[in-house]
């Protein structure tokens, strides 16, 4: 029966993963205060430990704009943490998957970015999960890195449940129109995950061995803040506790934030679609899903 070692089972993916994988086989999930992911050497005792056939890892610092007066923490939990892991699973003969951002790009291409494209960074986050990449990638393991864009879970506080919040409190909303990505549901990608974990059979190291590297793994289609807030309040279950809310353009300029925010970052994911024949539905569907 395999083993799969998950890191991060309270976050946004991490949940979902946790609910996912169940059916593979032993699923063994921790996340802080169990295991303190700034002290990365801690996950490399954990690893050996356990033994696991498969880990799953969806822990990560992701304060955006916090992280630029923590550079050092972000580090320790995106950059380093990923490569102990990545290096302990090496050792052990262990597949390795980790979860990136589109935060590593800079949004100047002017169109969705494939693999192959350069990253530049604007930001602390952005920096320290490319760092992490590197990390992984540098070990030498069996490692699928899956980037993605713009997760969200109902199970958790996120830009959808903060909109409902909002339109039941407010009469316009102020959504900005100038940043686009991929909406990603946590729950999708999540099935993804697993779908590709499983095709690889009981012992998956050798199959996973044959796709190793770098996917961009999102939601089909982007789309702005606000076409996707529009979307959300539209999809609305409870309209009837909803305010007749306004939703209007704003600017990222007009909101001053500690961390810079590249301006489009959409994922091409044709390389993730070709090589492992799986696809990710569109945002909008996923998104009605969601809030069924």
């Amino acid at each position: 029966m395999m083993k799969i070692l998950l890191f991060g089972k309270y976050g946004q993916l991490g949940w979902e993963l946790h609910r996912s994988l169940q059916g593979l086989g032993e699923i063994v999930a921790y996340d802080f205060p169990e295991v303190d992911f700034t002290k990365p050497s801690s996950l490399k005792t954990i690893v050996e430990s356990e033994r696991p056939q498969v880990v799953v890892n969806a822990a990560a610092y992701t304060d955006v704009d916090k992280a630029e007066s923590e550079p050092e923490k972000a580090r320790l939990i995106n950059a380093e943490a990923p490569g102990v892991l990545a290096e302990s699973c090496r050792s052990l003969g262990a597949a390795l998957i980790h979860f990136s951002t589109d935060y590593v790009f800079d949004g100047t291409k002017g169109s969705p970015y494939t693999e192959d494209d350069e990253p530049h960074p604007l930001n602390v986050y952005g920096q320290t999960k490319l760092e992490g990449e590197k990390a992984v990638l540098q070990a030498g393991g069996v490692s699928l890195i899956f980037r993605t864009a713009w997760v969200y879970s109902l199970r958790r506080d996120c830009f959808v449940t903060k909109v409902l919040r909002w339109a039941r409190t407010q009469t316009e909303l102020r959504i900005v129109d100038d940043q686009i990505s991929n909406p990603t549901w946590a729950r999708a990608l999540a099935e993804a995950t697993t779908q590709v974990i499983a095709r690889a059979g009981i012992e998956p190291s050798p199959r996973l061995a044959e796709r190793r590297g770098l996917y961009h793994l999102a939601c089909r289609g982007a789309a702005s803040w606000l076409e996707w807030a529009k979307a959300i309040v539209e999809l609305n279950n409870e309209a009837v506790e909803s305010l007749h809310t306004a939703i209007v353009p704003a600017k990222r300029a007009d909101f001053v934030t500690s961390a810079k925010r590249p301006t489009l970052t959409a994922l091409n994911c044709r390389r993730f679609e070709g090589n492992f024949g799986l696809r990710m539905p569109d945002w909008k569907l996923a998104l009605f899903l969601a809030m069924e």
